[in-house]
């Protein structure tokens, strides 16, 4: 083996030097970030498989819930709304004009009736806001209304804890897409989840917007990061269940990013696609009119199972939304699974072990 004298060594500019120096310091530095950054959390449970119901009108018996058995879910959740105006600082709920099952004794039975039917039970209270306004937006202008508001919001979140408790509801969500009200007074919310635990006892949880789980201010409070997922996946009108697969793709890495940075596993409190085409563009509307296309509705669900139930950071999911009610006119609802290509796709998926 030869060996070089130094003045016998490549010559090598300054320039040259210097970015290799830079380079092997960019390295160096992406070998250190890749070592300390944690690891999302893994969910050793059985993954919840789940539907969201909506309240019936009318008293239920067991016969309701064996459709559900049927698909495979092993979960249900019960959603007994509370109402609002926009600007208003009252909020109503447990009254005589509502659903049977939006008053105490309806979500309770409701509750009992699915124990009795082998499901296990996540309370999800949700609220209304005048026509159907987004509950995100919900805004008032006064402190003193601020305070009026959160006194019967409390009042309405604690009941339901009540609830849960008696019942021993598997699960509670505190509540349901409230962002501008949990971004602007998260003392509140801090308060209020200590008075819930004092209460029940079992793993809380929140529904939170697809857009704004990130900055959510009470995360370290809560057990689980509850996600409505209504991620955009692709404008076209009937994109193939391989180009759903990818829409997916940069949702599911900062999903796992922020699993990693709260150290908290995720759990899809709702997921749904209507039968509509565009279906999978904006998820998340429900009040415009756009042709029928069942089949995209099924292929969103597909792409679903194959991409995002594998990922070992996710609890479960909760489809949207399934009725319990009678008649059943499912095709009328554009949500709904039932009775629609997609009901397979969903028994499909919960079947996977």
């Amino acid at each position: 083996m030869k060996i070089l004298a130094p003045c016998q060594l490549p010559a090598m500019n300054y320039k040259q030097l210097t970015f290799n120096c830079k380079l092997l310091t960019a390295l160096c530095l992406l070998l250190t970030v890749a070592c300390t950054r944690p690891s999302p959390p893994v969910y050793s449970g059985q993954k919840m498989r789940g539907v969201n119901l909506v309240a019936p009108s009318q008293p239920i018996d067991t016969a309701v819930f064996r459709p559900i058995l049927n698909i495979n879910a092993e979960w249900v959740a019960v959603v007994p709304y509370g109402f609002c105006r926009e600007g208003e600082p009252h909020f109503y709920f447990h009254t005589n004009k509502m659903w049977w099952g939006e008053t105490k004794e309806g979500t309770a039975k409701t509750i009992e009736l699915a124990h009795q039917s082998g499901l296990k039970v996540m309370l999800k209270p949700h609220a209304w806001v005048g026509r159907g306004g987004y509950t995100g937006d919900f805004d008032l202008k006064t402190e003193a209304d601020w305070l009026m508001f959160e006194k019967d919001f409390g009042d309405y979140v604690l009941a339901n804890a009540r609830i849960a408790d008696s019942t021993k509801a598997e699960l509670f969500c505190i509540a349901t897409e409230m962002d501008n009200f949990a971004r602007k007074r998260a003392p509140f919310w801090r308060a209020l989840i200590k008075q819930v635990r004092e209460i029940y006892h079992g793993p809380l949880t929140y529904a939170d917007n697809w857009n704004h789980y990130p900055r959510n201010p009470f995360w370290a409070d809560l057990d689980y990061v509850g996600v409505d997922a209504y991620f955009p996946l692709s404008s076209e009108k009937h994109p193939s269940v391989e180009t759903l697969q990818k829409g997916w793709k940069l949702h599911l890495d900062e999903l796992e990013d922020f699993a990693a940075k709260v150290q908290k596993p995720i759990l899809f409190t709702e997921f749904g696609y209507r039968s509509v085409d565009f279906a999978t563009e904006k998820p998340w509307e429900s009040n415009d009119t756009k042709a029928e296309n069942m089949a995209l509705q099924a292929d969103a669900y597909r792409a679903f199972f194959k991409e995002v139930w594998p990922r070992k950071w996710l609890v479960g999911a909760f489809a949207w939304k399934w009725f319990l009610h009678q008649p059943r006119n499912f095709h009328r609802d554009a949500f709904s699974p039932q009775e629609k290509p997609a009901e397979g796709v969903l028994k499909e998926g919960y079947g996977q072990k």
